[in-house]
Order: C-alpha cells, then structure tokens, then sequence
C-alpha cells in the first residue's frame, strides 16, 4: 500500500502558473505509476497526467498538452505537476493516485489522495 498526500493548491490569475506536489513515505513509491487527475462539480473526474517508474515515460492528454508537465523524485518521494497558462476552466480539485500500470482510466488507480483546491481568478 502506499499512503498519498497533495500539496500546492490555491488561487492563482488566469494566465499565472501553479505547481502540485504528490508525495509519500516509504520505498513502495517508486513502484507506483503516479498520475493526477481533476474533478469540478457536474462533470466527471478527468484525467490530465500520468508517469512511470523512473520517470521517463509520460503521458499527457491533448486537452492539456503543451500546458500541465509532470516530473517525479524517487529519492525525495514526489511528483510534481507543473500547470503554467491556467484558465478558469482549470480550476477544480487535483487528486493524484498511484497505478501498475501507465493509463489515463481511473479504475486503474488503486490509491488516492484527498486532492487540492486549485481555483483560477477572473
């Protein structure tokens, strides 16, 4: 099992950036794929990132590549997604979850996070 907590969240201006942490404690982490995932009221939990292992493969929808970018630290327990000209169609709260597998489906995701606010200004 592995135990994840996010960090980051706030209010950023349309246009601004922000960074989200996923971290944990213990070894089993870095045998986890790590994605993150976001929810607002009335649509479902939408998948925006997902890296593996060691960190070299990545996997990021058209709906926000070129945006949102992920990278992992094995060595401090973290994953951190970087998500630079936000809109206010980002603002929702961020989850990031631990797979065995590389997938943007959620029931691939066998543990989560409680998530972060991310709220985008006017």
């Amino acid at each position: 099992q592995v135990q994840l907590v996010e960090s980051g969240g706030g209010l950023v201006q349309t246009g601004g950036s922000l960074r989200l942490s996923c971290s944990s404690s213990g070894r089993a982490f870095a045998e986890y794929i790590i994605g993150w995932f976001r929810r607002t009221p009335g649509k479902e939990r939408e998948f925006v990132a997902a890296i593996n292992r060691s960190g070299g493969g990545i996997y990021i929808p058209e709906s926000v590549r070129g945006r949102f970018s992920i990278f992992r630290d094995n060595a401090k327990n973290t994953v951190d997604l970087q998500m630079n000209s936000l809109t206010r169609d980002d603002t929702a709260v961020y989850y990031c979850a631990a797979s065995t597998v590389l997938s943007g489906t959620e029931n691939k995701y066998d543990y989560w996070g409680q998530g972060t606010q991310v709220t985008v200004s006017k």
